[in-house]
């Protein structure tokens, strides 16, 4: 589950999440370097990636960005919230700066947009330190997300 839904996303983390699979959207896991990263209570006031990556946060840029897949958006009546899940995802034979965190954001144009045009919705610690073999960001079994 999230450490952090930046503000930008709160209240439209569903929605987001539930656009991707069109032509040109998607979500990008952006992992970022643990040294520079910034607080939460920092973080959480950027609307775009490249306010994050404007500061002291530097992208991991070794071992690169991933696209979420199998993302589901599940409303659940009986608890009154919406989960939010994608599969699990691997960086293999990663090398690099130790990380800090990965970000989630919804990019409304794979085919074209930049970092101003991602919108961050999810921040996950995620404390490693790549040694060459493969690392698995493990989505909890709840999903990464959720909005109630």
């Amino acid at each position: 589950m999230a450490n952090l839904v930046l503000n930008i996303s709160k209240g439209r983390i569903a929605w987001f999440a539930g656009l991707t699979g069109g032509a040109n959207d998607a979500l990008i896991i952006v992992p970022l370097e643990s040294a520079g990263l910034v607080s939460d209570a920092t973080m959480t006031d950027y609307d775009t990636l490249s306010d994050i990556l404007a500061g002291a946060t530097n992208e991991q840029t070794t071992i690169g960005r991933k696209t979420a897949a199998s993302v589901t958006v599940t409303v659940d009546d009986t608890n009154d919230r919406v989960d939010i899940d994608m599969a699990d995802v691997t960086w293999t034979a990663a090398t690099g700066n130790a990380l800090g965190a990965l970000v989630i954001c919804y990019d409304p144009d794979t085919t074209g947009g930049t970092d101003a045009d991602l919108i961050p919705m999810t921040k996950h610690d995620f404390v490693v330190t790549p040694n060459g073999g493969d690392i698995t960001g493990q989505v909890a079994t709840t999903g990464f997300a959720r909005a109630s």
